[in-house]
């Protein structure tokens, strides 16, 4: 009896060990800045609200969340209904517009038409219905627009578009107002973070302290002066593969980049 008990041990052991493991799918991101609202050199700039849908939707159907910078408030309700009807899932999408000093809106272009397409946005959109988010005002200059981080009120994700470098947007010596804004998205906490730094990777080395960087090789991201300021961030060793659309690359003056990241 014990030798007989002993050999359907082994067995089972075996049947164990030779199963096949099913593990859940990686998450699917995307961060990309469309450069659609007020840069007239762009080639989203003076789209309609549905063509800035189309072309997030068309590159990101199969994602788990998107990240976007200088999108358009008016595009939210165009992009979520594109996703849905692209993938057959509910999404929810929500934009923190940036402000000028004084509080007024920094508006989006209007269209070819001579439609409003809302203020210029970070834009975080997420399959799900009913997803709830936080919007966090970063440390931005008193002269310049004012810069936000949106997140999933769970922190599973979180993005932004930092100063520009630009004369009236934290252009001093040592991009200060970048660095104390990347240190506030850091501080957040999040599982994955990312969006347009609009730093190199040296400026922005403390966000590789107990992360995984999408793209350690750091190729481009900037179209115009081919250097990397765009990053998807993932806890340490849960980043599985990287992929920059560089066949996209016309379509802004930034490359969409894609991760997939093994689920907590």
């Amino acid at each position: 009896m014990l030798k007989f008990a002993t050999m359907i041990g082994h067995i089972l052991i075996a049947a164990m060990l030779s199963a096949p493991t099913t593990s859940a799918p990686a998450l699917h991101v995307m961060t990309w800045n469309v450069c659609a609202g007020t840069n007239s050199a762009c080639p989203l700039y003076g789209r309609s609200t549905a063509d800035l849908a189309w072309h997030v939707a068309v590159l990101a159907s199969d994602t788990d969340a998107i990240f976007l910078q200088e999108f358009c408030t008016g595009a939210d309700a165009d992009l979520e209904r594109e996703l849905e009807a692209r993938t057959g899932r509910a999404w929810t999408v929500k934009s923190a517009p940036l402000t000028h000093p004084d509080g007024s809106p920094y508006q989006c272009h209007p269209d070819r038409t001579g439609r409003p397409r809302g203020t210029q946005s970070v834009t975080l959109a997420v399959a799900g219905p009913d997803v709830r988010f936080e919007v966090h005002p970063l440390t931005s200059p008193p002269w310049g627009p004012r810069r936000f981080a949106i997140c999933t009120a769970d922190r599973a994700f979180c993005t932004t578009h930092l100063s520009s470098g630009m004369r009236n947007d934290d252009r001093q010596k040592g991009a200060p107002y970048r660095h104390t804004q990347l240190r506030e998205l850091l501080k957040l906490g999040a599982d994955v973070v990312g969006g347009d730094l609009n730093l190199v990777p040296r400026a922005a080395a403390i966000a590789y302290k107990g992360r995984d960087e999408c793209d350690p090789r750091n190729r481009w991201t900037y179209v115009t002066r081919k250097r990397k300021i765009d990053y998807l961030f993932a806890r340490d060793g849960r980043v599985r593969r990287c992929f920059l659309d560089y066949a996209r690359s016309a379509w802004s003056d930034h490359v969409p980049l894609h991760a997939w990241i093994s689920r907590r």
